[in-house]
């Protein structure tokens, strides 16, 4: 906030040339300067605590990941997915502390990578607080929670924990600071406005920030280590190891949905900022409001265009398809959420159920196991999310978003030619070369050192009974095959019924 000024040589003027005018005016000036101050913490006050509501909506998107995974995997890896969620928090917050929030966002430094701020020194700044850091960390372990679903019921937990800390401490920072950064090399808010394509790329939220980063490292999971035992047939036809429980997916995507309301609108960082360009009525919060909006447009769309869609392929109605298809348009919209108009995020949101839909299709047929469709949602639908803010971005909303650069490129169908989708592609290049030349190198690794997938025999047993001690349910799995013992609620009768005799009214 600009501070507002007072000097008492302006008032002198105005308050004649008495004895007592300056003591006046100095008097007059400190109490101004006084309620100056207070308007600035104020201000900071406002958006800190804007801030940290918007990262704990994100963080509370790790609770629907673990609801999601654990209704998407069978029952007996229950409690193994819901510790790798854990896991990814816990491990990605100290990883993400130590090195990673420098290497994302420690300046000064250069366009690739951080430099300062390890272990948060030298915290806070006039450029960061503790919030910033808070809602970084959460958006670092999302990521990490894409991957961990896209390698689910078969990976070594001692995989999770050494992948988890790698991506959450190094790969995703860099790739946060190349776009998010003032310093990075592709950031559209460049500290020296020395922009690709006079643009940079607009990742406002994080379409391929977050999500096809997770997306593709848990591609590369997925292909090192192989199918689930069972996956396909040996004459290669699709068999589905449907999940356990649609109860525990749709809370996860109704949870997701929530936090993701943080994750969209929250990435303004601030709220309480005018704009002045259509009253005082208009500012920050309207532009908060609508990147809201159209988050809910994108969402609702794809989750509606999955359920004809794949009523029409398959001939029935799934809950399951439908909340994927829900996140893919959420995972879609997270690039350009703020810059495009809410009829603009229904399109987005019709295309990207038509992509997972048809990323499904292909995996299948190219026998790709992945339990929660991960890489087809989160990476599929956020490289698309990354073409279509290049292709849809507004010109008022981009200027607004990114003040202080008259002239830059914004959507290509909205008449502001192509440089800015050519951001958006280069970004979508970048983000695959890199986190294929980091994850996959390390998966090949763990896999050659027999640290990345389980034993047959314990894949088939289920990692719940022969890692983690036990069963998080009494259940029973009628596809398994397994001579484990296996458990099944059943209704239990009284020994001893006792009936009325109607003739002689006792019981007998």
């Amino acid at each position: 906030m600009d501070s507002l000024s007072c000097a008492a040589s302006d008032l002198l003027p105005l308050l004649g040339n008495s004895p007592n005018a300056t003591a006046a005016a100095d008097f007059i000036c400190n109490r101004f300067t006084e309620v100056s101050t207070k308007l600035s913490h104020a201000t900071y006050a406002i958006d800190n605590t804007y801030l940290l509501f918007s990262a704990y909506l994100v963080f509370a998107m790790q609770l629907g990941f673990a609801m999601l995974c654990a209704g998407s995997v069978r029952a007996k890896n229950t409690m193994n997915i819901m510790l790798t969620n854990v896991l990814d928090a816990a491990a990605g917050g100290i990883s993400y502390y130590l090195f990673g929030f420098a290497f994302a966002f420690g300046a000064p430094s250069n366009g690739f990578i951080g430099r300062h701020f390890f272990g948060l020194k030298e915290f806070p700044s006039p450029s960061f607080d503790y919030s910033f850091f808070l809602y970084q960390w959460a958006f670092a372990i999302a990521a990490a929670g894409i991957t961990s679903g896209s390698i689910a019921e078969r990976t070594q937990f001692v995989a999770y924990l050494i992948y988890s800390s790698f991506l959450t401490g190094f790969v995703y920072p860099v790739v946060s600071h190349w776009f998010w950064s003032g310093d990075g090399w592709a950031s559209a808010a460049k500290s020296d406005n020395n922009l690709l394509f006079g643009s940079g790329v607009i990742d406002f939220a994080g379409s391929g920030v977050v999500h096809m980063v997770g997306g593709i490292a848990g591609l590369w999971g997925a292909l090192i280590e192989g199918p689930r035992i069972g996956r396909f047939d040996k004459s290669g036809r699709s068999v589905a190891l449907r999940g356990h429980s649609a109860s525990l997916v749709v809370l996860g995507s109704f949870l997701l949905w929530f936090g993701w309301y943080g994750f969209n609108p929250g990435s303004f960082l601030t709220i309480l900022k005018s704009y002045g360009t259509k009253g005082d009525y208009y500012g920050q919060w309207s532009a908060v409001g609508r990147t809201a909006v159209t988050t809910t447009l994108a969402g609702s769309t794809a989750a509606l265009t999955t359920l004809f869609g794949k009523r029409l392929l398959v001939g029935h109605w799934n809950v399951t398809d439908v909340c994927n298809g829900l996140l893919g348009g959420f995972a879609a919209i997270t690039s350009g959420c703020s810059v495009v108009e809410p009829w603009a995020a229904i399109i987005c949101g019709f295309i990207a159920a038509w992509i997972l839909i048809g990323f499904n299709m292909l995996a299948e047929k190219l026998k790709y196991d992945d339990p929660l469709e991960a890489a087809q949602l989160h990476g599929g639908c956020g490289a698309w999310g990354v073409l279509f803010t290049g292709l849809f971005a507004k010109k008022a909303y981009v200027n607004e978003v990114f003040p202080n650069r008259p002239g830059r490129p914004y959507g290509l169908f909205m008449g502001g030619g192509g440089k800015l989708l050519g951001a958006q592609i280069i970004q979508i290049l970048v983000i695959i070369g890199w986190v294929s030349a980091t994850m996959a190198p390390l998966f090949y690794a763990l896999h050659k050192l027999n640290l990345l997938r389980i034993s047959s025999e314990d894949e088939m047993a289920g990692m719940d009974f022969t890692r983690h001690g036990g069963f998080a349910y009494i259940y029973h799995d009628e596809d398994e095959n397994s001579n484990l013992p296996q458990f099944k609620m059943t209704r239990i009768e009284p020994t001893n019924t006792l009936t009325p005799d109607r003739e002689s009214n006792t019981v007998v």
